[in-house]
């Protein structure tokens, strides 16, 4: 087609086999389409087309994406807000007509399997590498693993007992994302072998037919609250915002699946990282409050302070 309709945020362009969809970057577009900037969308990542009336004298065209197309909405699993759908172009009921033509135009791209789940993603994920600032820690994601780096003032003592976290992407099974406009938001991480529970609202917990965890793997018992959890990360007022938790936990997602699909290949060799002599002290300083509180035993106290000076 090749034409391009604007709309209030977006503007679509219409290529012959995709569409191009570009966010703007004013003060009024939401911060999480912002983020976006810009995503090409395969028509055979679609599986419908609609529009409908829209508020004050608006109407709005809307791409539905096939079920398990896009990583984004896959990790956000239907928790985001109409505001920023990043499928949905608003438009002046004066456009309407011009409107239904794009509609009827996309429509006719959709393929035979457009009411099917998809087996892969379609739609590209976020990239890496990226970092975002939690209530508890920071959380850090160059493409191969996530990092969880405690922050004194808001890890639990079990966090700070299990001291900073690193997964590789290859010892995933999945990612939940919990959204930061709820109550307890968060992001945790599944490692292979982990409980399986259901989703709760924002999960994720299976490999790319969704579902819960399956394996071989023996099972491994997780903490029922995710600010216990050393793979999870937990949101609160200002941290772990939805422009930035939800393209991260998008991201991950995506590598894990890929990951999943691709032949094993061996690990490289990689020099042990040196850690902060001063970030030492003051984790094994916070460690020996811990201790002097009785939340942390006299073994477990040693245990930790050894493995801490085993870093520097």
């Amino acid at each position: 087609m090749g034409d391009v309709l604007a709309g209030i945020h977006a503007t679509w362009e219409f290529d012959a086999d995709s569409v191009l969809i570009r966010y703007e970057r004013g003060i009024r577009t939401p911060r999480l389409l912002q983020s976006l900037r810009e995503r090409r969308v395969p028509h055979t990542a679609l599986a419908s087309v609609t529009l409908t009336p829209g508020r004050r004298g608006t109407v709005v065209l809307r791409a539905v994406p096939r079920p398990g197309a896009d990583p984004l909405l896959e990790a956000a699993a239907g928790q985001l807000k109409d505001g920023c759908d990043p499928y949905r172009l608003v438009l002046p009921a004066a456009r309407e007509t011009l409107a239904e033509y794009y509609a009827d135009e996309l429509r006719a791209c959709l393929g035979a399997d457009a009411g099917e789940p998809c087996d892969r993603f379609l739609v590209a994920a976020p990239k890496a590498p990226m970092q975002f600032k939690a209530y508890d820690g920071r959380a850090g994601f160059d493409g191969e693993r996530i990092s969880f780096r405690w922050f004194w003032t808001g890890a639990s003592s079990e966090k700070w007992k299990a001291g900073d976290q690193t997964f590789p992407v290859t010892d995933l099974c999945g990612v939940e994302w919990r959204s930061p406009e709820g109550l307890e938001g968060y992001l945790r991480l599944l490692p292979k072998g982990s409980e399986a529970l259901a989703p709760a609202p924002g999960g994720l917990t299976g490999p790319a037919t969704g579902g819960t965890v399956a394996g071989v793997h023996p099972v491994i018992p997780r903490p029922a609250r995710a600010d216990q959890d050393p793979a999870a990360v937990i949101f609160g007022l200002g941290y772990g915002p939805v422009h930035e938790s939800l393209p991260f936990a998008a991201a991950v997602l995506e590598s894990v699946r890929r990951k999943q699909s691709a032949p094993p290949a061996a690990a490289p060799l990689t020099a042990a990282a040196r850690r902060d002599p001063a970030d030492i002290a003051e984790r094994i300083h916070h460690l020996g409050e811990l201790h002097r509180a009785g939340l942390v035993t006299d073994e477990e106290f040693s245990a930790k302070k050894a493995q801490l000076l085993a870093e520097l």
